[in-house]
């Protein structure tokens, strides 16, 4: 049996890993790379298998960057089930609808432009390939090929996001396959903890956060306190938010809405420009059963009078328009997470060159992308063929990540009561998979790969 990693191998996006198993032929994944030009030359490249052979997919979670090629793969062929569990079906039915409306807005503004931007895919591929859905509810066990069995664990990192496990058996040899997909990390609001997992011959493990430790919580929400009142108390300027739709958002809000209840934060004016978000949003309050412990006593308890933020979302072009009209007092919270898409791109164009406006950063910032430019103290970026300075405050708040960082990747790591003998780092830019190997190594006196892209391995 084999492994080939088709993605987000030394490198954090475009998750895809293909498995062999006797004549059955598998993906866990098959996701968006994000970063420039380099990236989306990936995403248009043909695939390195044929995805009419593959026997099925596992879904780990609804990011873009895990699942935003899946109509591409349809495309080309592929007709089997892709298993993930009911949230996650939920999530992709509305984020790949709108991944692909803006790649043809993007395709269709280059051509205006002289420009070369192809679409990875259309809306009637993203119809094409919502059918092949099938929910699998955590904990279930199914063998959806033979050879294979294979089990979803709550991962902790958004709504709906799973821990893959596979026992595989091609007549010869067996092994236990844990994909970890993204981890999240532990006592974040809204989710539950990743769920420990016993045993594994191999483990695929995210690397994200392999080289540091995100500050702690109450010291974020320090920051993000004062971080407001600087930005807002002084009477001039817009607090431009990039978030993603799923998940960041929705944290985000949350937090917002504790700190009011506090009185920590007072008078909020919050905009979400983000259709996706507000659509996102809904389905997370229909997932109430995902909550964890403290999400849903806040959801349950009414806030008291005066003590929860102004929020509006916007739907139309024309609403989000609008929003240029504000001098001040607003915080506009606004989709691409990492400024490579959607609205902020048009509020940075907007207000990234006013130094009273405040860009927050409250996620990672993925190399070659727009977010990680300005987060990076570029002077000046390009923004629909426009050069903008960065004259624009810009703060980065390390605590928001819903990725488990270095100390919670070890910790859930040293669970295993039977522990990998086979570790693969993926999810991660080299330099903290090094650093997380090297952890490991110290720790546990265990040796972490770094595969190499479309690299094959035997299990």
């Amino acid at each position: 049996m084999r492994l080939t990693f088709h993605g987000a191998a030394r490198q954090v996006t475009g998750s895809c890993f293909g498995f062999e198993v006797g004549r059955s032929r598998f993906l866990v994944d098959c996701g968006l790379f994000q970063g420039g030009r380099a990236a989306r030359a990936e995403n248009i490249a043909p695939f390195a298998f044929d995805p009419a052979a593959l026997d099925f997919v596992v879904l780990t979670h609804a990011h873009l960057d895990h699942s935003g090629l899946l109509p591409r793969l349809a495309a080309q062929g592929f007709a089997g089930p892709i298993y993930m569990t009911a949230a996650t079906r939920d999530l992709i039915d509305v984020m790949l609808r709108d991944s692909a409306h803006i790649q043809k807005v993007e395709a269709e503004r280059a051509a205006r432009r002289g420009g070369d931007y192809v679409a990875a895919y259309t809306l009637a591929d993203v119809e094409r390939v919502l059918p092949l859905a099938r929910e699998l509810a955590y904990d279930a066990v199914i063998e959806p090929a033979p050879g294979v069995r294979l089990r979803l664990q709550d991962a902790g990192h958004i709504l709906g996001s799973a821990i893959v496990e596979l026992w595989l058996d091609d007549g010869s040899t067996t092994r236990k396959v844990v994909c970890s997909g993204d981890l999240g990390q532990p006592g974040r609001p809204i989710v539950r903890d990743p769920a420990p997992i016993a045993e594994a011959d191999v483990l695929l493990l995210e690397s994200t956060y392999g080289d540091r430790d995100h500050r702690p919580l109450p010291d974020t929400l320090d920051e993000l306190v004062a971080s407001l009142d600087r930005a807002l108390d002084r009477g001039k300027g817009v607090v431009l938010v990039p978030a993603f739709a799923v998940g960041r958002t929705q944290e985000f809000l949350y937090f917002l809405n504790r700190l009011s209840r506090e009185g920590r934060l007072r008078d909020l004016r919050v905009f979400v420009d983000s259709p996706l978000a507000k659509e996102v949003t809904e389905i997370t309050a229909r997932h109430f059963e995902l909550f964890d412990a403290e999400a849903r006593r806040l959801a349950r308890e009414p806030a008291p009078r005066g003590q929860q933020p102004v929020l509006r979302f916007t739907d139309t072009v024309e609403e989000s328009k609008a929003l240029n009209s504000l001098q001040s007092g607003a915080i506009i919270l606004a989709a691409s997470g990492m400024c490579d898409g959607g609205r902020i791109r048009h509020h940075l164009r907007q207000r990234l060159s006013n130094p009273d406006t405040t860009v927050l950063f409250i996620g990672f910032q993925a190399a070659g992308t727009l977010g990680r430019r300005i987060v990076d103290r570029a002077p000046v970026v390009r923004i629909a063929g426009e050069e903008i300075p960065v004259r624009a405050d810009i703060v980065t708040l390390g605590g928001f990540s819903a990725h488990a960082d270095r100390s919670a990747l070890l910790d859930w790591l040293g669970r295993f009561r039977r522990p990998p003998s086979q570790i693969y780092l993926v999810h991660g830019e080299t330099g903290s998979a090094l650093a997380l190997a090297a952890a490991i190594d110290q720790r546990f006196r265990r040796t972490a790969t770094l595969p190499a892209p479309r690299e094959t391995v035997t299990l």
